[in-house]
Order: structure tokens, then C-alpha cells, then sequence
């Protein structure tokens, strides 16, 4: 370790939670150099769903790479983003009756908030965005503005502006009466406080704390934007492609957003892809070249993407991460109940978190985990939720290792904290 102690920068976060060089990597699992192999319950933060070089997507990759496709191409038309597109429109959007463009920007999650910000803005005319507790929506100046952790706010140096910051649905406060409260302050012309360009929310909450929304409240959230011509901007860049158990985390709800900003998972292999959907009669605002992203062209994404999109032509994943999920659910509930200490289990499909109440209990645990061969990574208040995002295709028998290791070190844990 001492290369990245020396000469990288002092920002480097995960390498001190997991102070160990990787070499390799398959599946859920990740090998260091020492040869010590670590399940992996952290999935690079939710970009891993199909796993560590996920041998489809790598094949595909390598047939690419050796008819020299074309590797990047700014937004220029190629047969690699076709198929992707085309793919897309096929399996997720046709099947939902969903009318939507398409944009690619720059290759992460922040910069798909970014531009759904600048168009939300832009095809409403106003500033103000409101967003919620607890979330996270990226790290750049506009979806920093909407993120609502403290520390990562403070290292902005410049004031962060033009939001309107409500309680989300589980925070203190929240609920339905807050959005009615709203509602009210808006309808008010002496209130202060002028129609927004956009509500924007995660359906789960993931760096938050897997806090989790009803449809009953996303539906209101919805009709109070669209009741006051704003737009309703879903975030599905960490609970997306197929994290729930579904590729949306809003399927079946019946909601109806005018963007939706997605990233992480959609590369596939780990390559940087991000995208919005959009409908057209807010797409048709932007003008040509008007919002650009140097890697926004980027082939090898395309294809890892589109080897992806194959795992939902069925159900038979999804299926499976419904049942792996529940076993992990299963799981927490009983490391809560084994405590007094009002431990809470919150999430859906395959992404969870036990809230242990206490950061520095879940930061023992982590530490625990990893000297066990196990990595996860803690959220929410802080840092008190152990997260558990592994891979959508992790082994049964992975996944009842990590969940064992799991379940010993927080046990172990609070015995020492009690």
C-alpha cells in the first residue's frame, strides 16, 4: 500500500476501509495480491450487478476490441450504439409503453443529474429544484447542491444554491402532511416561495441509508410537480437495472416520470455508461450540441450495456434476485432480533441495509468484516447502515458466506459495545 500512501491523493476513501491491493476479480469475488479472496457485498458501490468480469459481457468485449470497433466516437452514430439503443427500446422501454429519448452525457451518475437539471431548467424556465433528505444525487456543484450530506456539501467551498430542501417520506417530518405543507406554501402568494423546475427523488434511498418510499407518497410527489408544472426526475442511478428485482426500481407503481437518470449499472462489465431517458416534449428543448460529455460515445460501454440487457429477456435473473433477496432480509431480521437495541432492516430486492444506530458500531463491523474476507460499505446517517449491494448473480453458497461473516462480526461487535 505504501505507492497509494505516498503518491495518491489524500481524497482516496475505499482504500482505507479495505487497506489491501486487489489483483483480481470474478463474480462476487474479489482476489488481493497476497492471494486472500474477499466476497464482495460492496459491487463498486451498485456498478457491479452482473458481477466482476462477467464472462458474457467479456466476450463480447474481446470480439469488439479485435474487429477494432470503434472505441469512442463523441455522439457520432455507430453500429455499437445502434444496437445498445435498439436493444434498449426492445427490452425495457416497449414493454412499459414508454415514450422516451434517449440522451447519453458524460460517463457517470452525476452527470446524468446534472443534465436533467440544466433541462429541467431549461424547459421551465424557473431555478429552484426541490430535493430530499438524505439523498444523494452526485458529487458536481449542481447534484452536490442536491445531495444533502453535510460533509460532502462543506468540501464545495462555494455556496450551493437554488434548492428546496423537503423531508423525505421516512425522515423526521416527513410523509404526506410535509407535501402538503408544501403544496400550501406554494398555493400561498405571500408565502415566499415560487413553483420549482423539478422535484427529483430516489425511490430507495441507497447512499442515504436504503431508506425506502411508498408508491402512495411518490405518487403524491408526482402530482404535486406535474400540479405546478415542474418536472418529476426519478434518480435510478444506484437501484436501477434490475437492483429491486424488476430493471426499475418504480416498476409497478404506475408512475409516470419525466426523466429518468440512470448510470452504474447500465455499462454492465464496470464501464462507464450513463444515460436519461427523457420525454420528448422536454428532449425537444435541447438544442444540437447544446449539452456535450466527451465520453458520452463511448463503445466499449455500448457493448458490455447491450450484453446486459440480455439477462432481461426473461425473467429468470430477476426471479432470482427476488428469492436471494428475501433470503437476505430473512437474515437481518434475525441479527435484529437478537439485539435490544432497536437495529432497523430496510430495503427491497437485493439492495439492504441494517441500520445498527450507531456509525461506530457499523464501522467495527465493516472492519470485522473485511478481516473475515468480506467486503461492505456503511451509508446513511453517519455512516450508521451496513449496506449490502452484492452482485445480482452472486453464488448461493457466496452469498451465504458473506451473510455468515456478516452476521458474526455484528454480533461480535455489539457484544463489545454493549
Amino acid at each position: 500500500m505504501e505507492v497509494f500512501t505516498q503518491w495518491e491523493s489524500e481524497i482516496r476513501g475505499y482504500s482505507r476501509t479495505y487497506p489491501t491491493v486487489f489483483a483480481s476479480a470474478s463474480n462476487a469475488r474479489q482476489v488481493d495480491e497476497s492471494g486472500k479472496s474477499y466476497i464482495d457485498f460492496f459491487a463498486g458501490a451498485g456498478v457491479l450487478n452482473f458481477g466482476h468480469n462477467n464472462p458474457r459481457m467479456k466476450r463480447a468485449m474481446i470480439d469488439f476490441l479485435e474487429a477494432d470497433g470503434v472505441a469512442h466516437s463523441l455522439d457520432m452514430a455507430t453500429t455499437t450504439k445502434r444496437d445498445f439503443i435498439t436493444a434498449f427500446v426492445e427490452t425495457v422501454l416497449q414493454p412499459r409503453d414508454m415514450t422516451m429519448k434517449l440522451q447519453f452525457m458524460g460517463p457517470t451518475g452525476t452527470n446524468a443529474v446534472e443534465a436533467a437539471l440544466k433541462l429541467a431548467r431549461r424547459v421551465t424556465g424557473r431555478r429552484d429544484v426541490v430535493a430530499f433528505s438524505h439523498g444523494f444525487h452526485g458529487m458536481t456543484l449542481g447534484s452536490l447542491a442536491l445531495t444533502a450530506n453535510d460533509a460532502f456539501r462543506r468540501a464545495a467551498g462555494v455556496p450551493l444554491e437554488n434548492v428546496v430542501r423537503l423531508p423525505f417520506e421516512t425522515a423526521p417530518g416527513g410523509g404526506l402532511k410535509a407535501l402538503e405543507d408544501y403544496r400550501a406554501a406554494l398555493s400561498d402568494v405571500s408565502s415566499g416561495h415560487l413553483p420549482p423546475a423539478a422535484f427529483v427523488v430516489e425511490v430507495i434511498q441507497a447512499e442515504g441509508g436504503v431508506n425506502v418510499a411508498t408508491a402512495e407518497w411518490l405518487h403524491a410527489v408526482q402530482q404535486l410537480a406535474h400540479d405546478y408544472g415542474a418536472l418529476f426526475v426519478i434518480d435510478e442511478i444506484q437501484v436501477g437495472c434490475g437492483r429491486t428485482g424488476s430493471y426499475f426500481s418504480f416498476d409497478g407503481m404506475g408512475l409516470d416520470p419525466d426523466i429518468v437518470c440512470l448510470a452504474k449499472g447500465i455499462g454492465g462489465y464496470g464501464t462507464p455508461l450513463a444515460m436519461n431517458l427523457v420525454k420528448p416534449e422536454h428532449d425537444a428543448h435541447w438544442k444540437p450540441g447544446e449539452h456535450t460529455g466527451t465520453f458520452r460515445g463511448q463503445g466499449l460501454s455500448f457493448v458490455a450495456g447491450r450484453e446486459a440487457l440480455t439477462y432481461f429477456h426473461d425473467d429468470e435473473l430477476m426471479t432470482q434476485v427476488r428469492t436471494k433477496g428475501e433470503r437476505i432480509a430473512s437474515v437481518l431480521k434475525s441479527v435484529a432480533d437478537e439485539t435490544d437495541r432497536g437495529f432497523d432492516v430496510r430495503g427491497r430486492g437485493m439492495i439492504w441495509g441494517l441500520d445498527v444506530g450507531d456509525g461506530a458500531i457499523a464501522k467495527a463491523a465493516t472492519a470485522t468484516c473485511f478481516d473475515n474476507g468480506m467486503l461492505i460499505g456503511p451509508c446513511g446517517s453517519g455512516g450508521r447502515v451496513l449496506k449490502l449491494i452484492p452482485p445480482l448473480t452472486i453464488p448461493d453458497d457466496d452469498l451465504e458466506e458473506g451473510l455468515q461473516i456478516l452476521t458474526e462480526a455484528v454480533r461480535g461487535t455489539t457484544r463489545r459495545t454493549v
